[in-house]
């Protein structure tokens, strides 16, 4: 169901004329509406301010998060799980029902680095499992005052993955933020755009979920 659910409308904009930069500076950005009511439930700090963008023109779902905040963590180690699991990012769920089984996860760090999985009910991960091959492209900036994601899905993947229905893809849109609250010591801030109403952070439940509405 989604008539209670929170709804971002997705604006369509022709065909084949949005470069993925990692700059989201293209015109076309301009037709965008901006999302920016982003909360975290579980932390007394208001976090830093987010803004998310989503454009789509038949072929390709754009989505660009332009997030005010220099102060970056990120870890090296490798272009694992772990190392963009312990880095600042934004992130993209999307799911086919309330069921989320399964649901679809897409995690980006400032260095653009990609943490995509497949997951289920009670938080069961695949990490085996990749994005379609060729269906996602992204790219980040950092800039002086804040840092950019920017990246396209192809249309045709999100139909495969049964992920468009009537033009409305339900979707989770997140922040995970890391503060360092002793030295070397990192804790994350858990930042959303749905309530989820739980008790303690989770993105990994029905109720973190709005939905997008692809207009014509």
């Amino acid at each position: 169901m989604t008539q209670d659910m929170k709804n971002y409308e997705v604006q369509l904009v022709e065909e084949n004329l949005l470069e993925v930069t990692g700059k989201g500076d293209n015109p076309l950005w301009e037709d965008a509406t901006i999302l920016t009511d982003f909360i975290s439930p579980w932390d007394a700090a208001k976090p830093a301010k987010i803004e998310f963008k989503s454009v789509w023109d038949r072929e390709n779902l754009y989505f660009c998060f332009t997030v005010y905040d220099t102060n970056i963590r990120i870890e090296m180690k490798d272009d694992g799980v772990e190392s963009i699991g312990n880095s600042d990012r934004v992130e993209i769920f999307f799911r086919a029902d309330d069921t989320l089984n399964p649901y679809y996860c897409l995690e980006i760090d400032t260095a653009a680095r990609v943490m995509d999985f497949v997951a289920y009910p009670n938080k069961k991960f695949d990490f085996d499992w990749n994005w379609p091959q060729s269906n996602l492209e992204v790219k980040s900036s950092i800039n002086d005052n804040s840092f950019i994601v920017e990246g396209a899905i192809s249309i045709s993947s999100l139909k495969m993955l049964n992920l468009i229905n009537d033009d409305k893809i339900e979707t989770g849109i997140f922040r995970a933020k890391y503060n360092e609250v002793e030295k070397s010591i990192f804790e994350p801030v858990w930042i959303s755009w749905v309530n989820p109403n739980t008790e303690e952070p989770n993105f990994h439940i029905a109720s973190s979920f709005g939905v997008m509405q692809l207009m014509e």
